[in-house]
């Protein structure tokens, strides 16, 4: 190639260097689609092949490294070939990044129990056997990636925390996968067992599911609800009619939510029933369905935190269904619930005039 360069007439030279370009072209267009491609997932990711936790930095480091990005450096020599659809692609491919949904169940590993450390190789206690077999199964899967909410944040860090809280539906509405694990349905259950689990009970799980596009429920064993092998158990029917039967959520929903402050009253009618372990988490697993971001000030106790977000939702979208609760008055502000559970009453319907 560099003798025809020398060779050729200027003409020739200068089109034939118009469909070359410098490999630093190539790198500062990947690493353009990186941060794109990375603004709206969690800041840290498990690593499914090598089991270590990753902050970005490592995240994009593993691509530097892979047979994805040696293949997209060596075959986008030319102008022609140097699409951007086409870094897009193999980007959002490699960094696709699979979500754990579950019931946090007695001591399960922290941020700290893990940094550093190969999850693979870690005795099985507590929770470990739990996200041994979330990172195997997504990995199996072919997905690079993984999150859980017990050692993927930093507990200890509340400016971390706060941000998380905030940025939660988001980054499980871009997951490429949600997967729900039902560690209290043992294998070969009959229908009916999804509506039976507590993890149908738990606050944050509502948001957990309404959120991301593509889910799948696993058992204890991390077989399959109902054996479902279809790739998203959103379009399955018999599993989505469990679903709105034990949540008392609109099939429209179910598979395709909008967050909004729009229908207020309903979206708290649907977590009337739900406990979370922390008491001001049932106002703030809300924050993602409503779509509002608010701080996270845990140790304000239940009242004001469900107080500010009512307060902020009535505010912002002038829907009044909020007011309408049945219950003890709240201390933060008298015409709003002390409790969620003031809204497990049928909407006030008011009698016809006829």
């Amino acid at each position: 190639m560099l003798s025809k360069l020398e060779n050729a007439p200027d003409t020739e030279i200068t089109s034939l260097r118009q469909q070359y370009v410098n490999p630093s072209e190539v790198e500062g267009a990947i690493q353009e689609t990186i941060k794109a491609q990375l603004d709206d997932a969690p800041h840290r990711l498990i690593n499914t092949s090598t089991g270590r936790l990753c902050n970005r930095e490592l995240q994009i480091n593993a691509f530097r490294m892979s047979a994805e990005y040696k293949e997209l450096l060596s075959s986008t020599t030319k102008h022609t070939d140097l699409q951007v659809e086409r870094i897009k692609d193999i980007v959002a491919i490699y960094f696709r990044y699979v979500m754990l949904s579950h019931r946090w169940e007695g001591t399960e590993p922290s941020l700290h129990d893990i940094q550093g450390k190969v999850v693979y190789n870690l005795d099985p206690a507590c929770g470990i056997p739990k996200l041994q077999s979330f990172c195997k199964t997504a990995r199996d899967m072919g997905y690079h990636w993984t999150w859980i909410d017990t050692c993927c944040i930093d507990q200890t860090n509340n400016v971390e925390v706060q941000q998380s809280v905030n940025s939660m539906f988001i980054w499980y509405r871009h997951s490429a996968l949600t997967i729900i694990y039902l560690s209290d349905v043992p294998p070969s259950s009959q229908p009916g067992a999804l509506a039976s689990s507590v993890w149908n009970t738990r606050g944050w799980t509502v948001q957990e599911f309404l959120a991301p596009k593509f889910v799948l429920f696993y058992q204890e064993d991390w077989s399959l609800y109902l054996d479902d092998r279809s790739p998203n158990h959103k379009d399955s029917i018999a599993i989505m009619q469990e679903m709105g039967d034990a949540t008392g959520i609109d099939a429209q929903a179910l598979v395709a939510f909008r967050p909004g402050m729009r229908d207020a009253r309903e979206k708290l009618q649907w977590v009337s029933a739900r406990v979370t372990t922390w008491p001001e988490d049932i106002a703030y697993s809300l924050f993602g369905i409503f779509g509002v971001n608010l701080p996270v000030i845990y140790g304000e106790k239940k009242q004001k935190a469900l107080g500010r977000l009512l307060q902020d939702v009535v505010a912002q979208s002038g829907d009044i269904s909020a007011l309408d609760w049945v219950g003890q008055s709240s201390t933060f502000n008298s015409c709003l619930p002390a409790d969620i559970t003031s809204y497990k009453a049928p909407s006030y319907t008011l009698p016809s005039l006829s």
